[in-house]
């Protein structure tokens, strides 16, 4: 994953901004849906598209639902996501938010392209955009800040995934690419080195030596 410099910031401070208007603090999980809403964009799964074939239907849920994640469109001058209800719901929040993500940084919409058979669809694929809008999909569903609070608290990637209604493999992810991981580990590591020395025997006759020492000299 390749970002210009600064970008990853941004997303923080952005993601920040969204749940400000949305009256959230950074330690309350945000739901896609509630999002959506504020955005004015409507959501659909294949089941709710009028008039799609029942071939199209079954290629989409039943043949091939790991093929797609979710896609946004525009119907009738609204902005409209489609995805997959196949999914679990961890999984299905990011694919939600992702496509949330794309409106937010004014991408241009992808092109649905449908496959000569007519049973498959496609769409065009921009890397760069792809990667700029699960980062910040990945900062509105869990900031840093609901990081280092779960993190100070001692919950598990279980326990930060189910609080945040994401899936345990994005809380792994950003939990270590966050830097939150390592922070935390550091002061564990400190902190268990800091009590192992204090209860060594060398320690404590270094301890009793210099209480004698301060209480024989005046000027301390």
């Amino acid at each position: 994953m390749s970002l210009e410099r600064g970008f990853k910031a941004w997303c923080e401070r952005t993601a920040a901004g969204v749940r400000s208007s949305l009256g959230l603090q950074a330690h309350e999980p945000l739901d896609p849906r509630v999002l959506a809403a504020h955005l004015g964009v409507r959501l659909l799964t294949p089941h709710d598209i009028m008039n799609l074939p029942p071939e199209a239907l079954c290629q989409l849920l039943e043949r091939d639902p790991s093929g797609w994640s979710a896609v946004t469109v525009t119907v009738e001058g609204r902005n409209t996501v489609i995805y997959n209800p196949k999914n679990s719901p961890g999984r299905t929040a990011s694919d939600i938010a992702h496509e949330l993500a794309h409106l937010l940084l004014s991408h241009r919409p992808a092109t649905l392209i449908l496959a000569p058979d007519g049973n498959t669809v496609m769409r065009s694929f921009d890397a760069k955009q792809e990667d700029e809008a699960s980062w910040l999909a990945w900062c509105l569903l869990l900031p840093r800040q609901a990081l280092i609070r779960s993190a100070a608290k001692h919950l598990t990637i279980q326990q930060i995934a189910e609080s945040f209604g994401v899936s345990e493999k994005l809380a792994a992810f950003r939990f270590a690419m966050t830097g939150v991981q390592s922070q935390f580990s550091r002061r564990r590591g400190f902190r268990a080195a800091s009590e192992e020395a204090s209860k060594s025997p060398k320690a404590h006759r270094d301890n009793h030596a210099r209480t004698r020492r301060r209480h024989s000299d005046p000027v301390q």
